[in-house]
């Protein structure tokens, strides 16, 4: 268990500077910033400019656009500095979750490096160039063994094969522990962004290799129990997602027979608390409805495919949940980088309890997005909180 945690961050509009450790690496400098700040890569440039980072993240569009606020960026920060970022459905800066800003994060030269590998052509699924192009990328980063090592991938979630990414990861580069955030617009499932150094790149993958000298742990967090309930699919579309068929009945007249729930009465807030959960080794991860297609079929946001059996899920506590998951971690984090399925905000915002969880996530130090899916162990999951906990290194 953890010992008592480091004070709360202060506010998300003021850089955020973890107390320092004496002796210890200088963790990353996170930054909230109201997307429509005229003098956004002002205050970016202001804060990070003095720890001489190797890397910036950025999670949300501001105004002006993410290539523009990466391009400002790379000219003041110099080519030394990769500015990577993505579009989001909410925020979460050092108070918790916000909206409408963009959350940046700078990891110090001193204590980080950084690699970067986009993965293009994500609709046309090649695989074979993906698999040999990251392993040319992982032999040529050459990580040092003494140090600890991590993955982060931001995905465009409406090219559908995040899938097909995180196995092709896990393949590539066996025993890298790897976290990553679908990229998202909303709730409105528009086009998405990536950026890398002030250019987008549209349908694209973005994977980036981390080595650090602070100690490193995946945590995740679903707050879902399987029930007895079960399905099987007998028919569907994998490419788009859809589950046509259900134990041989159209999917969403199925689907409602198991919740219980009238047809008619099906919405995103019965599909967030009832989940279909698919059974993988020991772990049930789950499978996130997004809709309801007007020809009964049930849309996802994870791969699906006929002879999937699934269980239903049944909703726990989320917050004490999230709290026994990050007290779970060897040491306190210094920071937690964590990718939070935007379905999981949505359910805390109707049951009211979005103040307590903002709580919880500024008192471990999260700093991340909301998703439209999340990646871990080499799977693609949805409702799900995932995130990589960097604390300070074990002495002795």
């Amino acid at each position: 268990m953890s010992s008592a945690l480091p004070e709360p961050w202060p506010g998300d509009v003021a850089p955020v500077r973890p107390k320092p450790t004496v002796g210890f690496p200088r963790a990353p400098l996170a930054l909230a910033v109201p997307a429509g700040a005229e003098d956004m890569a002002a205050r970016l440039i202001a804060a990070f400019q003095p720890i001489g980072p190797c890397l910036v993240l950025l999670f949300g569009t501001p105004v002006s656009g993410l290539p523009q606020l990466g391009r400002e960026l790379g000219a003041a920060l110099g080519p030394a500095c990769r500015i990577v970022g993505c579009s989001s459905a909410g925020e979460i800066g050092p108070q918790g979750y916000c909206k409408e800003s963009v959350v940046a994060l700078a990891f110090p030269a001193e204590s980080f490096r950084a690699g970067i590998c986009i993965l293009r052509d994500q609709a046309q699924v090649p695989v074979s160039d993906w698999m040999a192009k990251l392993r040319r990328f992982h032999a040529g980063f050459r990580p040092d063994p003494r140090r600890s090592s991590f993955g982060i991938l931001l995905p465009d979630a409406l090219a559908r094969q995040e899938d097909v990414l995180v196995a092709t990861l896990d393949a590539a580069i066996p025993g890298l522990p790897v976290i990553g955030g679908s990229a998202a617009e909303g709730m409105r499932f528009l086009p998405t962004c990536q950026m890398v150094d002030g250019e987008a790149h549209p349908g694209a993958a973005v994977f980036m290799l981390i080595e650090t000298d602070l100690a490193v742990a995946e945590v995740s967090f679903a707050h879902f129990r399987p029930t007895d309930r079960r399905a099987v699919v007998t028919a569907a579309d994998p490419h788009n997602r859809i589950i046509w068929e259900l134990n041989a009945e159209p999917a969403a007249q199925e689907y409602a027979r198991l919740t219980g729930i009238a047809l008619n009465a099906l919405t995103t807030t019965e599909f967030a608390r009832h989940p279909l959960l698919l059974r993988t080794g020991r772990r049930h991860h789950v499978r996130a409805i997004r809709a309801m297609t007007p020809d009964g079929g049930l849309q996802l946001l994870s791969g699906i495919e006929a002879g999937n059996i699934l269980t239903l899920g049944h909703a726990v506590d989320m917050t004490q949940g999230f709290a026994d998951a990050m007290d779970a971690l060897p040491r306190p984090p210094l920071m937690v980088l964590g990718f939070d399925c935007i379905l999981r905000r949505i359910a805390l915002e109707r049951a009211g309890m979005t103040e307590r969880m903002s709580e919880l996530l500024a008192r471990y130090r999260v700093v991340g997005f909301n998703t439209y899916g999340e990646q871990h162990s080499g799977m693609h999951v949805n409702q799900t909180f995932v995130g990589m906990a960097l604390m300070p290194p074990e002495v002795g």
